[in-house]
């Protein structure tokens, strides 16, 4: 599943990353799009980041854009609301970085049908497949 969405996934949208290149947020949201990936930038404070206009939630995201994975990048603890809006958004996956873990929110995820990484770097996960 993994290769799958590295592979065949287009349009990324990134909670949590606002224009910040300390971040590990943006580190991923650049190195995905250098590799031909469209990023969505979803921050509150909706700053353009990377090139790409930004939104304050999956919601506010126009509903003829398909996205195909949503990056959960959120502490542990928030993870779970966010996966919930990705659920009602219709994304394809959710991503949960290194140390980013809710099975709860997880479970749910699957049982709406959306493929589920979780604490997992796609930085990582590139290099060893590509």
């Amino acid at each position: 599943m993994i290769t799958r969405l590295l592979a065949e996934s287009r349009t990324w949208a990134f909670v949590g990353l606002a224009d910040n290149p300390a971040k590990t947020v943006h580190d991923q949201a650049r190195r995905l799009q250098q590799r031909g990936k469209r990023i969505i930038p979803v921050h509150p404070d909706e700053r353009p980041v990377l090139g790409e206009r930004a939104y304050a939630s999956l919601a506010e995201i126009p509903e003829d854009v398909r996205i195909d994975v949503v990056g959960v990048y959120r502490r542990s603890p928030f993870a779970g609301a966010v996966i919930d809006e990705a659920i009602a958004r219709g994304a394809g996956a959710v991503w949960l970085p290194l140390d980013v873990i809710d099975e709860a929110a997880a479970e749910r995820a699957l049982a709406a049908g959306l493929d589920v990484v979780m604490d997992r770097c796609p930085a990582v996960e590139w290099a060893r497949r590509h």
